[in-house]
């Protein structure tokens, strides 16, 4: 049977077209078909998708419930990527699509991996939801360290994408809602780790694409319940690497406007937590992990949690523009250790 790909996009007509041809070129096979799930406000992104030549049959889905998961989990659903071996997922957004890097994720799954995700350097600003809480939890509960688990280019076995597809459907109805949204990435990647076994391909370069800054309140509360959800309940585990993560933040200067303007609009999103001096990052991530596991709903743990991570944001954003590259690395590798330690010791173990 040949692959599928699967491409989730809202606005951006820009650069699908790269993206569906660098696709075409990494599945490499007239048998494979490439399925565009698009909710845009306009015609042109799929029109862009219609237009590029491409040797893989080509599947344009429209008119679908808005929102990254549930794009993919139609498109997922639909009689052409049924019955294929392997289905690549590829943001739309990419600025520099490289072919090399869909072709070695597929190669990863017709290996033996239940998911195959791309790890790219992240510069020291960005993928704060990833650095600060989901790696290192993600880690923590299940030995393996992931170092970008929530990228959206990865590769799914179909024994994955089965589990995946039979796990939505058991979901209380507040946290598949989630799923449909942002929380998709977290989902795949933790229910093909009951598949079999996940695996990152490592790049050099930081991947360009749209930033993720201004959706931040809305990646939280869509990511971080399923976090939670799918985390509760396993007990903290030793790292498979017990040597301190590596973490790769990649360097860049910021304008002091820009950064001023993030900090602004990080302090209109919640006000300062009570106690956050008594209990620092990443403590209050693991009292929401342990507030999941003796009952409380994970959408409810993970609002309890927000201003707590606000903090731990501003807090990064303030201090890491004055620090070297190692020196943020060192910080995250030392906060995500704690974090397992605070884990172990809450009583879960």
């Amino acid at each position: 049977m040949s692959p599928a790909a699967i491409l989730p996009s809202r606005n951006e007509p820009t650069t699908i077209s790269a993206v569906t041809a660098a696709v075409d070129a990494a599945l490499d096979d007239p048998a494979a078909v490439i399925v565009h799930a698009d909710t845009s406000d306009t015609p042109q992104t799929a029109e862009q998708f219609t237009t590029t030549a491409t040797r893989a049959a080509k599947l344009g889905l429209t008119g679908l419930v808005r929102g990254k998961g549930a794009q993919i989990l139609a498109a997922a659903r639909c009689p052409r990527t049924a019955g294929a071996p392997v289905v690549l997922i590829a943001d739309t957004d990419t600025r520099n699509p490289d072919p090399a890097v869909y072709r070695a994720l597929l190669d990863r799954v017709r290996g033996g991996a239940a998911l195959a995700i791309a790890d790219y350097p992240r510069h020291w600003d960005e993928a704060n939801l990833t650095n600060h809480l989901a790696r290192p939890l993600i880690t923590a509960v299940t030995g393996h360290d992931v170092p970008q688990p929530l990228a959206g280019d990865l590769a799914l076995s179909r024994a994955a994408l089965d589990a995946a597809l039979r796990a939505v459907e058991a979901l209380p109805e507040d946290l598949a809602a989630c799923v449909d949204g942002y929380g998709i990435d977290a989902f795949l990647l933790l229910t093909a780790a009951t598949a079999g076994p996940v695996t990152s391909v490592r790049l050099a370069e930081p991947k360009r694409h749209a930033a993720s800054f201004p959706h931040l309140p809305v990646i939280y509360h869509q990511a971080v319940p399923v976090l939670l959800h799918l985390t509760a309940g396993r007990p903290p585990r030793t790292p498979v690497d017990e040597d301190s993560a590596l973490y790769r933040a990649a360097p860049r200067d910021i304008e002091p406007t820009r950064l001023q303007a993030m900090l602004t609009a990080l302090d209109s999103l919640g006000p300062r937590p009570d106690g956050y001096d008594e209990r620092p990052w990443p403590l209050p991530a693991a009292d929401a992990w342990h507030a999941v596991n003796s009952g409380t709903p994970a959408a409810e743990a993970a609002r309890q949690l927000w201003p707590h991570y606000l903090h731990r944001v501003r807090d990064w954003l303030a201090t890491g523009q004055h620090a070297t590259a190692e020196q943020r690395a060192e910080t995250l590798a030392a906060a995500h250790a704690r974090l397992h330690t605070a884990l172990t010791t809450a009583g879960a173990s």
